[in-house]
């Protein structure tokens, strides 16, 4: 895949809370954060019974599963302020890398699709490894995970203001 040419992206709708804003009424840095942990457990974690997830979904949630997903780094650039709206923001999300055990997660926090005009809030990268939840060391990905996740690699984001 050529580094100009975006791959696919998966686009997961995450809802604003009141509590999200800050005083200056727009989403808070750390609310940002937690908002990009939602959108990533709806993309990457097993759905529950009677749930809907996308086919990246396919890691089993919880310490009794024996592997942990560890952020590593984790950056955000942003672009525009956050206002409190009840449409969910949409969150475009794909791999820029798939290593042995650690995958970079690129994120783009946009609002609404049917909005006008359309306007990118965020972009952020966060490296993830999996660790063996036992030892505490860093696990392969399987190969159920590599065939999910490689059709959504595109191309790392370069970040404006390094």
């Amino acid at each position: 895949m050529s580094d100009l040419t975006p791959g696919p992206r998966l686009h997961i709708p995450i809802h604003l809370r009141w509590g999200d804003l800050d005083a200056f009424n727009h989403v808070n840095n750390t609310s940002m954060l937690k908002l990009l942990e939602e959108a990533r457990v709806r993309a990457f974690w097993r759905a529950g019974p009677g749930e809907q997830a996308p086919s990246t979904a396919v890691l089993d949630s919880g310490i009794d599963e024996g592997i942990l997903t560890l952020i590593a780094r984790q950056e955000i650039e942003y672009l525009a302020p956050v206002p409190y709206q009840r449409r969910p923001l949409e969150v475009q999300m794909w791999f820029g890398k798939l290593g042995g055990s650690s995958v970079e997660v690129c994120y783009e926090v946009h609002n609404a699709p049917e909005a006008e005009p359309r306007t990118i809030y965020a972009r952020s990268t966060a490296v993830i490894v999996l660790v063996d939840a036992a030892t505490g060391r860093p696990t392969r990905l399987s190969q159920e995970m590599r065939d999910a996740w490689d059709p959504y690699i595109g191309p790392s984001i370069e970040y404006a203001h390094r």
